[in-house]
């Protein structure tokens, strides 16, 4: 699969596909049934996206809230049958765009779209000028087609939204976000040398930055782990938080992987949420501590066993 940095200048071999049009953050149902609607017979399927998302270009000093890094969205595009992701870039000129403009510039004389799929609620242009109605009009003036994907629901009639998600994460329910993912949410990242505490106590952890990720609740969970180049998901155990016991810091993923003992320092991994357990809490002592993460391991191997 390609992956274009930009709409301009593109070869031949890039133009012309059938474009999935919105932002694809974590890949929901939503999102998967504007894909297969850009599946249409003669042209590749294409994926055009925003990046940065608009909102991080309108709202820099947000909190986290990706759901996927730019890379792992890609991957999972590619493994629904994406030939190429264009990656469209939000800055003052895109942000600046009315709707025909973006409909010409970027749709027409950039990508050479034959076809688009959008979702009902889709909005572009200059304050969120155009819709999906406008995009049909203008679609029909640049020659090419366009469908809109109508809602749909995800459990218990709630829309499936990346909002959605987020809300559950930052609720501590990752079994929700999995419903409306179709999977268990994931946080990756390299594997970084922290203050190196837990192997004094009996539990070494690999600890990831989430960066730009969503954060979810802070507190632990039952994970499973997967180390780049490896095919095996691991069990273990994680807490998400500032630590509060042994000094506040900025929030750091700290994974104990069960029945593990290898130096995987500057690796990288994937630290799927399964369950949530208890909240972040500050202990009377270190020993208090140590005695609710045995606690806190043991609930996990149970939870994990339950959630086979």
């Amino acid at each position: 699969m390609a992956v274009h940095a930009d709409y301009r200048n593109l070869p031949d071999s890039a133009r012309g596909y059938s474009v999935a049009l919105g932002n694809f953050d974590g890949v929901h149902p939503g999102h998967r049934a504007v894909i297969d609607a850009a599946r249409v017979e003669g042209p590749s399927l294409g994926i055009a996206t925003f990046e940065p998302p608009p909102r991080a270009y309108f709202r820099p000093n947000d909190p986290p809230f990706r759901l996927y890094r730019p890379a792992r969205r890609n991957e999972r595009l590619m493994e629904l049958g994406a030939k190429a992701v264009f990656e469209l870039p939000f800055n003052g000129q895109m942000a600046s765009m009315t709707d025909e403009e973006f409909c010409r510039h970027v749709l027409h004389e950039g990508l050479g779209v034959s076809h688009v799929a959008v979702g009902f609620d889709f909005r572009f242009g200059r304050g969120r000028m155009g819709d999906a109605d406008r995009l049909s009009s203008l679609g029909r003036s640049f020659g090419f087609d366009v469908t809109v994907v109508e809602k749909v629901e995800g459990p218990e009639a709630i829309k499936a939204s990346s909002t959605a998600i987020r809300e559950a994460l930052i609720a501590g329910d990752p079994q929700r976000a999995a419903e409306m993912l179709g999977h268990d949410w994931i946080a990756d990242g390299h594997v970084e040398k922290g203050e190196q505490r837990g192997r004094t106590i009996g539990f070494p952890t690999a600890n990831i930055r989430l960066g730009p990720l969503i954060h979810p609740r802070h507190g632990v969970y039952a994970v499973r782990v997967r180390i780049a180049g490896t095919g095996d998901w691991l069990d273990g155990v994680a807490n998400f938080g500032r630590t509060p016991t042994t000094g506040l810091r900025d929030p750091l993923l700290e994974t104990y992987i069960f029945d593990f003992d290898r130096d995987i320092y500057g690796q990288y991994i994937e630290v799927a949420l399964v369950r949530f357990q208890r909240a972040e809490a500050h202990f009377p002592s270190l020993d208090d501590m140590v005695e609710q993460m045995h606690r806190d391991k043991d609930e996990a191997r149970r939870l994990l066993s339950a959630a086979q």
